[in-house]
């Protein structure tokens, strides 16, 4: 990674412009709307997959997470908001949280949007992806970032959503924009039509349960194919949500005549919003235009689609027959593992909650297939239903068509509209030995509830169905008849993926190396034998919002809910390393974690690095990494290096049965056999002593000179008050 030089000059940001392309080279839909707001940019340069750049987005979005932003923002002396037009908060995850502390934290949050002039979304308002969407922050065409992993939701509206994290919103406050590597392109072809009863949800759910091999892991997924055409915009944004779980760090739908004829009705819809009687509407002078969604913007949109050029290049194209697909559920606690509905419904599975919340599928159209499921029945004993509406328009459309009213009759409990138990906060977690089903997005171990809790996930109606029933089964009204086999769809890889680690490293190996950087990272090192070791694992949900927690603390709760041992091993390291060893010039002493595919998956919460590095652990090596997590990293000063090699050694030696996922051969879920690591980052190098007293050397990627100068800096917090700095009073 090369941050460009204006920033590490401390140039002041300019007023935005859009960067323009006097050469001919195909972009893809995604590319064309980076190359809108990419800043900086050579003249006459194309954006492309794989090049770094500087954004200055549309918008940046910070929900509960607004108050340690601020911290970060004051903290490297930073004044001044760039823009107070880029920013919007929205209060949306620990709503039923009432205590004083919470509530002054949210009144803090709104006193800070009020002295600045930024756009403020109390508690109840909705989920910030969900308002984001219904204001017309989220637009078609435009590029629009979060601070929340679930950003690739404004993709439904044919919009590039990304998430970044804590310390990009901080910079992005400051200078209006940040860095950005331009993920691989990945086209994800939809072809043929739906049958009755099928969604949106089974076609992420079966994605991601089918192509469940990192096929888009860090990439930008556009979709394509003559079945889109069929999918309304809410089952858009259901998939586009869940592309977050699939891996990607973007999932786009084109612009079409659905998407268009839906921005005409949000605009009738906006034109009576302030009426109380839509029928005196003619009599009554009309409301101010929105500032966002408005006829003028509706028009330019039409006259301007971004299309992808025909030769357009792809990392990738998988397709998916929707025409070959029946309901499905995703499960338990994977969204790798999903299982054609009528399978597990002979299970009978029982559960003992349902949940019909979050952002994923908890829109007006969700709640009415619920509703229309549910209208005669009851909830079942012993079964606990929560419902909460994406966002507060949301319910009183619901409330209007006499959905909610119905959930409620049945049985149904109703939440404030929110995060909740999607985020494991507030009142019906799962409990230890508990089963649920639920229509959010993750079910990762321990996310809802209890880490000996199993977690399902599936489609509203399948929801409301197990909640009636007491075990996981699809609606009555679901017709056999009407749907293909029961089986896996049809699916397929048109073009592999291509690996660029090679041309990566050979980048690399050009970088210098800058003083103060070590030239190696050393210590023992321990082996956590699993894929897709997300951020829930590595820091537990129930502590992100929990903003004076110290680093000493995180350092306590680190990896508690994959290996609750795994804090004091470190620490007992550490402190013999302390007692044993003495400074040495350019060496880094630490604990070595290694871990294998696509490591720090799961939410853009930054305490996953910040834990790691505040235990003593200094570098990460494994086998790939989610790009979330990495930003984190690179972000905070903890360094990354992937060795596809060291994984495959250590699992054929000490992972169960040779696999990675069921821990060590005896049983542990962190192996500790006594090896040592040095890891020569100046020379790509990394030496692992085995206890059999053997050395192997691993190549790997050098850290490149803008990494390193970010752990310098103490990471990107240091960094931009170093540039503030230089450059000088505002």
């Amino acid at each position: 990674m090369r941050i460009p030089a204006s920033w590490r000059a401390g140039t002041l940001p300019r007023p935005r412009f859009y960067a323009t392309t006097t050469s001919r080279i195909p972009q893809t839909i995604i590319e064309k709307v980076v190359q809108r707001y990419a800043v900086d940019l050579p003249q006459g340069k194309t954006v492309k997959a794989g090049d770094y750049v500087m954004i200055r987005p549309e918008h940046v979005m910070t929900h509960d997470n607004t108050g340690p932003v601020i911290s970060k923002f004051k903290s490297i002396g930073a004044t001044r908001i760039h823009n107070p037009k880029q920013l919007v908060f929205t209060l949306d995850h620990d709503v039923q949280n009432k205590s004083p502390k919470n509530l002054a934290k949210y009144a803090s949050i709104e006193a800070f949007a009020r002295q600045h002039g930024i756009d403020f979304y109390p508690a109840g308002r909705g989920i910030g992806h969900q308002v984001l969407v219904e204001e017309g922050y989220a637009f078609p065409n435009t590029l629009t970032v979060a601070s929340d992993s679930h950003s690739n939701m404004y993709g439904g509206v044919g919009a590039v959503g990304t998430p970044i994290v804590r310390t990009d919103a901080a910079a992005l406050w400051a200078t209006g924009k940040t860095w950005w590597q331009v993920p691989r392109m990945i086209k994800v072809e939809l072809k043929g039509k739906l049958a009755p009863g099928v969604t949106g949800k089974d076609v992420i759910v079966a994605l991601c349960g089918y192509f469940n091999k990192d096929e888009v892991l860090n990439g930008a997924i556009e979709f394509a194919g003559d079945g889109i055409s069929a999918l309304s915009v809410d089952e858009r944004l259901t998939i586009a949500n869940m592309t977050t779980e699939w891996g990607a760090l973007a999932g786009v739908f084109p612009v079409d005549d659905v998407t268009l004829d839906w921005y005409e009705r949000a605009l009738k819809r906006l034109e009576l919003r302030t009426f109380s009687t839509p029928a005196l509407s003619a009599s009554i002078p009309p409301p101010p235009e929105h500032p966002r969604i408005n006829r003028a913007r509706l028009d330019a949109l039409r006259g301007n689609v971004l299309r992808s050029d025909p030769d357009a290049a792809y990392a990738s194209h998988l397709v998916l027959d929707l025409s070959t697909l029946v309901p499905h559920v995703s499960g338990p606690n994977s969204v790798k593992v999903s299982s054609p509905l009528p399978v597990l419904e002979s299970k009978h599975i029982p559960i003992q909650k349902a949940y019909l919340l979050s952002c994923t599928n908890a829109r007006a159209s969700d709640i009415a297939a619920a509703a229309a499921v549910m209208k005669g029945h009851k909830v079942a004993p012993g079964v606990e239903f929560y419902v909460a509406a994406a966002s507060s328009e949301v319910q009183q459309d619901a409330e209007k068509h006499g959905d909610w009213e119905i959930l409620v009759a049945a049985g149904a409990k109703p939440l404030p509209s929110g995060c909740g138990p999607c985020i494991g906060l507030g009142v019906g977690l799962l409990q230890e030995g508990e089963v649920g089903i639920s229509a959010t997005n993750r079910n990762y171990k321990g996310r809802m509830g209890h880490p000996n809790a199993q977690a399902y996930l599936a489609s509203p109606a399948v929801v409301a169905a197990s909640a009636i029933k007491g075990y996981i089964a699809g609606p009555d009204s679901l017709d056999p008849a009407a749907l293909p086999p029961v089986g896996a769809p049809k699916f397929s890889i048109v073009t592999p993926a291509t690996d660029s680690a090679s041309s990566t490293a050979t980048a690399e190996a050009e970088e210098p190396v800058l003083q103060g950087f070590p030239s190696t990272f050393a210590g023992p090192l321990l082996f956590a034998p699993q894929d897709n070791l997300n951020t829930d694992a590595l820091y537990p949900g129930k502590y992100t919002y929990q903003d004076d927690i110290t680093l000493e603390r995180q350092a306590e709760v680190v990896m508690e809910n994959y290996d609750p041992s795994f804090a004091a091993l470190v620490a007992s390291i550490r402190k013999e390393q302390e007692q044993s060893s003495s400074p040495s010039s350019g060496v880094k002493q630490g604990v070595i974690l290694v871990s294998g595919y696509n490591f720090g998956t799961g939410s853009s919460r930054e305490q996953a690095a910040t834990a790691l590095k505040a235990a003593g652990v200094p570098l990460v090596i494994a086998g790939s990494f989610g790009d979330i997590f990495k930003r984190n990293a690179i972000n905070n000063g903890l360094v990354c290096i992937e060795s596809p090699e060291l994984v495959a050694d250590l699992t054929r030696e000490y992972a169960k049965d040779g696999k990675r996922g069921a821990g060590g051969k005896d049983g542990e879920l962190t192996v500790n056999k006594g090896h040592n690591v040095d890891v020569k980052v100046v020379e790509g190098r990394v030496e692992v002593r085995w206890p059999t007293g053997e050395t192997r050397t691993y190549k790997v990627g050098r850290v490149g000179a803008s990494v390193q100068e970010l752990w310098i800096c103490g990471g990107l917090e240091g960094y931009v008050l170093k540039s503030i700095k230089e450059a000088g009073p505002a």
